[in-house]
């Protein structure tokens, strides 16, 4: 019964939700300037949000080419809002003290803004305004200098999208079952940094046998070794046990860069049980395990459509019932404090703020249900938030935001809590274009208990067929049991019979996130992060059920012989 207190993480896992690493992209910066140029990037905390120094270019003189040779590489997680910032200086000495240069200008997007430009080229001026996200000013620069235009360029390296496929037999495993042999299952690790591990897979268990031949399994490269080719890779084997004490065999050590040699005799391991070890003199295993078979091959990613010319399209469909409150009194979840942002502002801003990156025309309907519409008092439950029925689409966020707090000057909150309508709306544009162009994500923001709960089942099993991912956060303190159930985490949503062709819907309650300390900045990242990590999955998921590969990328940019962006 050893190494019981690691135990947890055994069978905690779910191998289809386990964590896994963001890819890793590689940024270029390319500034065609009349300077010896340096640019120098931060990264901000998403706690803090203070700006930390993440790297440097090396020093680049007025050039033909203005691209900087050194790159940047970052972890890119889609459900992050990553904010960047490039300082660029003329460098006027080898000093590594930045106040000992001349600051020409600074330029701020998110790494989502990139890779979801076209071809994951975006084109921004440079600037020498005052830092919006923190209110500081700049260093003084060059007077009299036009700051010029920077060019920001993102690629996925390509280790990261490698999937390897690998199977294992063992021989001689220690027998645990009293009656009857071992019921053996392997776990797999990955060495972190910081010299801890990580669950990265879990395999079947082979029932009462002490020579198991497990079933071949995929996993992603990054998921194994994160792209580190020699980081150690720690695999232990277990006598699983039906009420979870599973007894621990033995472990072994290997690393991708050995894996991947194949079936040889450098790949068959002896599983070793050090407490064993250290009892028995004679001791010399607990068997052995063999490497049968191994292939890898590269797998289209979220980002590779991205790049392709995919669109993300955003909707978001708000609760406008009386069980809300009254919006004119604080009680009311609608109510619009002066000072901070009700908690439908917050759900909204938190999860568009990171969509409206991956549109490249940031126009998002916004619909409201269960109201009572002006003048006859008709209730709805599909309604536009800007009045108009023919053009719902508001421009940006806080174009959204706009018509959501008219809506409420305007409507008279009612009911039921009908949620069918809003996603039969967006699965018919969804419908519409199944070509991998265009993929649709509703995030529906609500307060209570779901009335039309057949209905709604029924449209996202019919939904789960086409090109679209469905978000809903619940506000307030309402028992939101029913909507557990349309999260199909734990047990896929079936209408009439019909099982939804793939798990397309997210649900968390806000409170889950709200900071104690009440920050709310800090409470919209944590929401954004756990609702929008499904996403780049969900995606994939469709496009590969449809057999869509994603576009060619266009041609990389090779910027005009010689052409300043900067005058005197």
């Amino acid at each position: 019964m050893d190494k019981l207190e690691d135990m947890s993480s055994v069978y905690d896992f779910d191998p289809i939700t386990g964590n896994i690493p963001a890819t890793k992209v590689e940024v270029t910066v390319s500034y065609p300037c009349e300077y010896f140029t340096l640019c120098v990037l931060y990264t901000q905390g998403v706690e803090t949000k203070q700006w930390r120094e993440f790297g440097r270019t090396e020093v680049i003189d007025n050039t033909l080419n203005p691209d900087f040779v050194r790159k940047y590489i970052l972890d890119y997680f889609f459900e992050e809002k990553q904010n960047l910032r490039f300082d660029f200086y003329d460098v006027d000495s080898k000093s590594p003290d930045l106040s000992k240069h001349d600051f020409l200008g600074q330029m701020f997007c998110t790494l989502g803004e990139i890779v979801g430009s076209p071809a994951s080229r975006l084109e921004k001026p440079l600037g020498r305004s005052r830092d919006s996200r923190t209110g500081s000013s700049p260093p003084p620069g060059i007077q009299g200098k036009k700051c010029g235009t920077v060019v920001l360029s993102a690629e996925e390296l390509s280790n990261c999208r490698d999937s390897a496929t690998m199977q294992f037999c063992a021989n001689k495993l220690d027998k645990k079952d009293f009656f009857g042999k071992s019921d053996p299952f392997m776990v797999f690790y990955r060495s972190n940094e910081d010299g801890t591990f990580t669950i990265c897979h879990k395999t079947e268990v082979v029932k009462n046998t002490l020579n198991p031949v497990w079933q071949p399994f995929p996993i992603p490269v990054r998921a194994l070794c994160n792209g580190d080719f020699d980081r150690t890779i720690k695999v232990e084997v277990y006598d699983w046990d039906r009420d979870g004490s599973h007894d621990f065999i033995g472990d072994f050590t290997t690393s991708y860069r050995e894996l991947a040699r194949g079936q040889s005799q450098f790949n068959v391991y002896e599983v070793i049980n050090t407490k064993k070890k250290m009892k028995k003199k004679k001791y010399a295993n607990s068997g052995t395990v063999t490497l049968l078979s191994f292939s890898v091959e590269s797998e289209f990613t979220f980002l590779d459509y991205i790049k392709g010319g995919t669109q993300i399209n955003f909707t978001v469909a708000i609760d406008f019932t009386a069980s809300n409150g009254n919006p004119s009194q604080s009680t009311s979840l609608h109510y619009m404090n002066p000072y901070q942002l009700n908690a439908y502002a917050m759900a909204l801003k938190a999860v568009g703020e990171i969509i409206q990156d991956y549109d490249s025309d940031k126009m998002f309907p916004a619909l409201g249900f269960g109201a009572k519409l002006p003048p006859e008092g008709r209730v709805s439950h599909e309604f536009p938030l800007n009045g108009n029925l023919e053009n719902p689409y508001c421009n940006g966020i806080e174009g959204i935001l706009e018509a959501y707090h008219q809506s409420l000057k305007t409507v008279q909150l009612y009911g039921p809590t009908n949620f069918a309508p809003v996603v039969n709306h967006v699965a018919r544009y969804a419908a519409a274009v199944q070509d991998g162009s265009q993929y649709f994500v509703l995030l529906i923001i609500t307060d209570g208990v779901i009335s039309d709960m057949a209905q709604t089942k029924e449209a996202i099993v019919n939904g789960a067929k086409l090109p679209m991912s469905i978000i809903i956060v619940g506000v307030g303190q309402a028992e939101f049991d029913a909507m557990v159930e349309l999260d199909g985490d734990d047990i896929r949503i079936s209408s009439r019979g019909k099982l939804a062709e793939r798990d397309i819907v997210q649900f968390v309650p806000f409170r889950d996130y709200m900071d104690r300390t009440g920050n709310h900045v800090l409470s919209m990242a944590r929401l954004a992060k756990d609702v929008l990590a499904e996403i780049p999955d969900q995606f994939i998921s469709y496009m590969k059920s449809r057999g869509i590969k994603p576009n060619p990328a266009p041609p990389p940019y090779t910027p005009p012989g010689h052409t300043h962006h900067t005058q005197i």
